[in-house]
């Protein structure tokens, strides 16, 4: 007969509870704040963000410090450390250095959250936030699509924002009401593009999460409808091509998986054969792959903004020009730098670019080793066994391919983007590398 816990027991259990569901809201707040820092910029204003920013910034640092996550400082990545360092050294050389202080800030504002999130959550932890982040964002977007076609019926400006009058650049709407249209629909983040890299990496939680039996299967199954669903109605053409080399890189590492390790040569082989014939077609018919996808010739003025970077870069091509993350639009060379139809982009639409201009070859150089020893970790986390004894006869978990998946749609979206640079894509790169690093799925 056992004997009834003793009321100490019963308070530690329900404050284990409790922390454990705060660290959980917790991680949500701030996985949503990342990945739809422009609905609250839109929402509450920019000064509104920058408060909210730092207050998760902070709180991310004091719960570090209080809880002291075991790990090992020494086994954080090398690369990461020293893209933050040269980013921070980068103000000597700045040609805008009051804009780089405050770019350096946001990126280690942006650290703090994103090293709180891989040293304070385990990898099933992480992907419960995720999916709780991602289903917010997906049904708030629906949501506030349908409200705005179905009774505002005509498109919606920010709040907190002025705009000179007459017609305005379809850019500048929080939502254009195209809902019962077929889209492109833009959700709370208003931005098609955001929403959408939002629906992919949605349908990679999901589907790990089903594919595990970690979520109800009914469930399950209407959240990936639903992921599918946005993804549609956004008719992103880069997040379509991200989320097709996704795809084949999901199914090399299924193929890897069924394979034994003295028989992966092949796998390797086909691989770089696929690589170097994907290069070939896209050099031979690069004039006539945009409208594929419904862009125009210039890919909707990348190549015009591709051009004036590579040309300043070319200035200062060593060092770069001074981190700035963001691009500062009050300052030289960003004024006018890249406009398009009254629209003033602030990042080069392309990260190995945008790295290039800001921190030189030198910087590119650190940036690419950053990302390529993360993608090497995590693609061998995906198709090797996990071990925890000199035995190799675990089976394989879908959680073994969350790395994996993310770390290929970041990298397919960057050559069309900048956004791993930035916000969530930064964050999530920091997650993934430093857990990489410290832990196994």
């Amino acid at each position: 007969m056992t004997s009834a816990p003793s009321a100490s027991s019963v308070r530690a259990r329900v404050a284990a509870a409790a922390s454990g569901s705060g660290a959980a809201a917790f991680a949500t707040l701030l996985l949503f704040t990342l990945f739809a820092g422009d609905f609250w910029r839109n929402l509450i204003s920019w000064p509104g963000y920058f408060v909210l920013a730092g207050l998760l910034a902070a709180a991310s640092i004091v719960v570090l410090v209080r809880t002291r996550p075991a790990f090992h400082w020494r086994r954080l990545p090398r690369m990461l450390v020293l893209f933050l360092l040269l980013a921070t050294v980068s103000i000597a050389w700045s040609a805008y250095p009051g804009a780089s202080a405050l770019g350096v800030i946001a990126q280690f504002a942006t650290t703090a959250g994103a090293l709180y999130l891989a040293l304070a959550l385990d990898w099933p932890q992480l992907l419960r936030a995720l999916a709780n982040a991602f289903r917010w964002i997906l049904g708030l977007s629906l949501l506030f699509e349908f409200v705005v076609a179905a009774f505002v019926r005509h498109p919606v400006l920010p709040f907190w924002a002025s705009y000179p009058e007459g017609k305005l650049p379809s850019a500048f709407y929080w939502s254009r009401g195209l809902l019962f249209h077929g889209g492109q629909i833009q959700g709370i983040q208003g931005n098609s593009n955001l929403l959408a890299m939002v629906a992919l990496l949605a349908v990679i939680v999901f589907g790990i999460q089903l594919a595990d039996r970690t979520v109800r299967r009914g469930a399950g199954i209407t959240w990936l409808v639903i992921a599918v669903g946005t993804l549609a109605l956004t008719r992103s053409s880069t997040v379509i091509v991200a989320g097709l080399a996704t795809a084949v890189v999901f199914a090399f590492a299924l193929w890897m998986r069924r394979v034994a390790p003295d028989r992966r040569r092949p796998v390797y082989l086909t691989a770089a054969a696929l690589v170097v014939v994907a290069a070939g077609l896209l050099i031979a018919f690069a004039s006539r792959i945009p409208a594929l996808f419904g862009k125009s010739e210039d890919l909707t003025g990348r190549l015009d903004i591709w051009h004036s970077v590579i040309g300043l870069a070319q200035e200062r091509p060593v060092f770069g020009w001074g981190w700035v993350s963001y691009w500062a639009p009050w300052v030289s060379p960003f004024k006018n730098l890249a406009e398009r139809n009254g629209v003033t982009y602030l990042q080069a639409h392309n990260a190995w670019l945008d790295v290039w201009l800001q921190l030189g070859i030198v910087g590119l150089v650190v940036f690419i080793l950053l990302v390529a020893t993360t993608l090497g970790r995590s693609w061998f986390f995906a198709v090797d066994r996990p071990r925890t004894t000199i035995a190799d006869d675990k089976p394989y978990t879908a959680l073994g391919l969350l790395p994996l998946l993310l770390i290929a749609a970041l990298i397919a979206q960057s050559a069309a983007e900048s956004r791993i640079l930035i916000e969530a894509g930064w964050a999530l790169l920091v997650v993934l590398s430093v857990k990489t690093k410290q832990s196994t799925p």
